[in-house]
């Protein structure tokens, strides 16, 4: 497929793959992006997925018309877009690899090279002229491994941008939601490294960006780049509350969908996520999308329920931060969730907890007057 004149799309749909990277659920699959840029001299832009080899070699023959490339410019190490540089070297043997020194240390990690490979190690705003177009590498380290670089186009105004500006999907589905489920999910943790690479990339015209994952962009360009300097600086889209919450015999359960009701009647956009059941990339994602976040758990063990355990820590290990988040803890004698979850979000920045209630087993007129005051305050 022909995106420009001279570029040409070599990448595979992946629709059979249930969990991306062992643990997001991709029900409309995902996409392995490659890209080829005929001129004088040829480049190839990354691999594919290892089950999709032969068919990306065959796509990859046939853009090239009889012509052998000359550079495989490898932008990022992961797996998922480098398994076949081996075969691709068996293929084309005399075609130089192009990285930076970390993509060649973590190559000799996954591969046994022939130490008489071509290639060519690069430094960060190193061009490479390949006759009409001049190609500039721009290093973006963990965005969101150590090695990963972009590079840009200068002819068409073209930015590689690896794992950056990604998607879930193959299909029509909307951007945002799936872009920032995968975002959140991938490089949520490198916000600080992420605003960087912006940074650097902010006095670029840009025409076009080509992503490792999901679709070509080339309309409203300033669009994506907001939404991605929006998730980077850990900023809120949507002003709305979201509530995860975890239940045993469901007690817990409906504290949480009183306070969503009571929170509906006062005009507050809710979202609630039953933790052991829902989509937890999503709950996730969402609670990066709101300015306010509810956790409902029961006391156990001496501690939170499982899920809800693993919520806060996929939170903060992401940097979650800049939101208001109210408590809800539930126990039948001593009820110590609470606090066990103001533990796990102390070291998040500027997480201010702005109130907390409390269920003795089950909800009563008095736990329901705390859910309202609760609602009240989340609805300034």
């Amino acid at each position: 497929m022909n995106i420009t004149q001279d570029l040409i799309y070599v990448g595979v749909n992946d629709r059979e793959i249930d969990l991306f990277e062992g643990q997001y659920v991709v029900p409309n699959g995902i996409s392995y992006n490659s890209y080829v840029l005929m001129d004088d001299q040829i480049a190839v832009f990354d691999t594919v997925d290892i089950h999709f080899g032969e068919q990306w070699l065959n796509q990859l023959q046939k853009a090239l018309q009889g012509r052998k490339p000359d550079y495989l410019i490898v932008l990022h190490m992961e797996p998922d877009h480098s398994a076949n540089i081996m075969k691709f070297l068996e293929a084309y043997p005399e075609t130089t690899l192009i990285g930076n020194a970390k993509t060649f240390m973590m190559m000799d990690q996954f591969f046994e090279l022939d130490p008489n490979i071509r290639k060519k190690v690069v430094e960060n705003n190193e061009t490479l002229n390949l006759g009409h177009h001049e190609l500039t590498f721009v290093f973006a380290p963990m965005v969101h491994w150590p090695e990963v670089m972009m590079c840009y186009d200068a002819k068409d105004q073209v930015l590689f941008s690896a794992d950056a500006f990604g998607k879930f999907g193959i299909g029509e589905e909307e951007w945002i939601e799936e872009a920032r489920r995968y975002y959140i999910g991938i490089v949520g943790k490198y916000g600080a490294q992420v605003l960087a690479v912006l940074k650097k990339a902010e006095n670029l015209p840009l025409s076009m960006i080509c992503p490792l994952h999901g679709p070509v962009l080339k309309e409203n360009i300033a669009y994506y780049v907001e939404c991605t300097r929006k998730w980077a600086a850990y900023e809120a889209e949507k002003q709305g509350v979201v509530i995860a919450y975890t239940s045993v015999y469901g007690h817990t359960k409906e504290a949480a969908l009183y306070l969503a009701d009571q929170l509906k009647q006062r005009n507050v956009e809710t979202v609630v996520y039953d933790l052991a059941r829902s989509d937890m990339s999503q709950a996730v994602s969402d609670a990066f999308c709101y300015d306010k976040l509810v956790l409902a758990t029961p006391t156990y063990n001496a501690d939170v329920f499982p899920y809800m355990k693993t919520f806060i820590h996929q939170l903060t290990e992401r940097n979650y931060q800049n939101r208001k988040v109210a408590l809800i803890e539930n126990g039948s004698w001593a009820a110590t969730a609470n606090q066990v979850m103001k533990n796990m979000l102390a070291k998040s920045k500027d997480v201010t907890i702005v109130g907390t209630a409390t269920i003795r087993s089950s909800l009563k007129e008095d736990s329901r007057q705390a859910l309202k005051e609760l609602a009240e305050e989340l609805s300034r």
